[in-house]
């Protein structure tokens, strides 16, 4: 049992391995700033142009030396055919007329011959003679492998470069030869040109790589300036994303500064598109407030007006129904059902004056309410509702006291009991939980019912939002219940969410402990 655990252990680690890679491989690159792209781009292009640069360069500088190194070979051949007594002119078929093998030694003994000098002479493609000029002018042996790749040199009277073993390395050597099969090849040292390449590459290599390094620095310092009113412009762009636009009163004043929006720039004319943008959107946010500043006024308005009437029609048609006078059954039966409206359509008017009084942004009253007392009493009167439903109640020992409005956070508590009791069916049981944590207290109200229809849950806080879309007014309710509760809550600083799935609902209403500075 225990090796099969394991195995099931060391299995999974795998699978979560492979998924933790397959996620890394699949993972976007984060996008390179502008900034880095321009940086790169001129460093990039000051390495190709140097690189092409110290090429050309180098290339010139090695032909000009090749040819330098030729013009020397051409004169220490001409010396050495004359100290060899070879003669210079050249028989019918184009080849020298050597009257006798010459000596590798008396080519090099010639006068001025440079240090370094090779002279091999050859017959039938085997060595005679070898030697080398040293620096002290005396002559010295070379290696038969030396020798050998001397006297392969082509015969055709032109420069050819030859690679030595060591310490000789590269030569350029010039080959002659006759119908008999005597070849003569004297060559000079490269060592000088190489050595003045190398060192002209090296320089080369630094100074480009000091120039790129300064001009990183310096391209850096320059793309920050030159991108500072781009980032003023992204600062203002920052500053309205954070402006609270979607509610209260509508204050757009950010703009990108007058220096920054220079249509005469690139960087002025994103300033300048973005300000346009920006008042187009202020004069249609005013116009958004206003407008719905009628429509609250209005609301509200209405609601009050509407109190009086419905008042009335209530106390007229209870005034009617106790008067003692016989009435016959339709009456009386109509009678009631007015009476039931208008209760009915007060509270209606009393619901939408609430929530136009909180759109406006009336301040609630802030002082300490036992949130025991209120789950309480709210659990009583939903027994007296209810009592078809199984209601329980947990609440701590000690009291729970918040800073807010007594009549709204109890509203907010009969709300969330009665959706339970209206929208769940009879035999539901519903707990009501109250818990402290820290600076904040939750108030849950779960029960075990059907549970929310996904197609709703999105706008079950929305006015008029209905749970149930083939209720009718008569018997249903009207849809301002959770408004109401999310309207109190957000107006004490506090927060309300729903988690549902069959069988488990769960409303979660967070509050502070103490209300924010801002709402007091």
């Amino acid at each position: 049992m225990s090796e099969q655990r394991v195995a099931g252990v060391t299995a999974f680690t795998k699978d979560q391995t492979s998924t933790d890679a397959a996620a890394e491989v699949k993972r976007p690159r984060a996008p390179m700033t502008l900034v880095r792209r321009l940086l790169i781009t001129v460093v990039a292009v000051l390495a190709v142009v140097s690189t092409v640069i110290g090429l050309v360069s180098v290339l010139v500088l090695q032909a000009s030396l090749m040819s330098r190194v030729d013009t020397q070979l051409a004169n220490t051949t001409k010396r050495g055919y004359v100290a060899a007594d070879i003669p210079q002119g050249q028989n019918g078929n184009g080849l020298p007329d050597f009257i006798r093998l010459p000596d590798a030694g008396t080519i090099l003994s010639a006068p001025s011959q440079a240090e370094g000098t090779v002279a091999v002479v050859s017959q039938d493609g085997a060595v005679q003679t070898a030697g080398l000029l040293d620096t002290d002018g005396d002559i010295t042996r070379i290696t038969v492998e030396q020798g050998t790749a001397l006297a392969a040199v082509p015969a055709d009277g032109e420069p050819h470069t030859v690679s030595l073993t060591e310490p000789l390395n590269e030569y350029r050597a010039i080959a002659v030869a006759d119908q008999d099969g005597r070849k003569v090849v004297i060559g000079l040292p490269l060592a000088s040109v190489t050595a003045t390449i190398t060192q002209l590459s090296i320089t080369i290599a630094i100074v480009a790589l000091l120039g790129i390094l300064i001009v990183a620095l310096l391209g850096a310092r320059i793309v920050r300036i030159a991108l500072r009113p781009l980032t003023r412009v992204t600062q203002t762009a920052q500053r309205v994303a954070q402006l609270p636009l979607d509610r209260g009163e509508v204050a757009l004043a950010e703009r990108v500064p007058d220096a920054d929006a220079d249509e005469r720039t690139e960087v002025g004319q994103v300033g300048a598109a973005l300000n346009t943008m920006l008042d187009h959107v202020g004069s249609a946010l005013e116009a958004r407030q206003e407008s719905e500043q009628k429509v609250r006024r209005f609301v509200a308005d209405a609601s009050h007006e509407l109190r009086t009437p419905l008042a009335s029609i209530r106390g007229y048609s209870e005034l009617t129904r106790r008067s003692g006078q016989e009435v016959p059954p339709d009456t009386a039966h109509a009678l009631s059902r007015i009476e039931s409206e208008s209760v009915r359509m007060t509270g209606l008017v009393e619901d939408l004056l609430l929530l136009a009084r909180l759109d406006e942004g009336r301040e609630l009253a802030h002082d300490p309410v036992d949130l025991t007392s209120i789950m309480i009493d709210a659990i009583g009167d939903a027994h007296v509702s209810g009592p078809d439903h199984d209601w329980e109640v947990d609440i701590p020992d000690e009291p729970v006291v918040v800073d807010g409005d007594a009549p709204r956070l109890q509203q907010v508590v009969v709300n969330l009991l009665a959706n339970a009791r209206v929208h769940t069916p009879a035999g539901t049981a519903v707990i009501a939980r109250l818990t402290t944590d820290g600076d904040s207290v939750s108030i849950t109200v779960h029960d075990d019912g059907p549970g929310i229809d996904p197609a709703i849950s999105g706008t079950l806080f929305e006015r008029f939002a209905r749970g149930d879309v083939s209720r009718t007014r008569a018997t249903g309710s009207t849809g301002l219940g959770l408004a109401i509760v999310q309207a109190v809550v957000a107006a004490h600083g506090g927060t309300v969410s729903v988690a549902s799935e069959p069988g488990d609902t769960t409303f979660t209403v967070t509050l502070p402990r103490t209300a924010p500075a801002q709402l007091r």
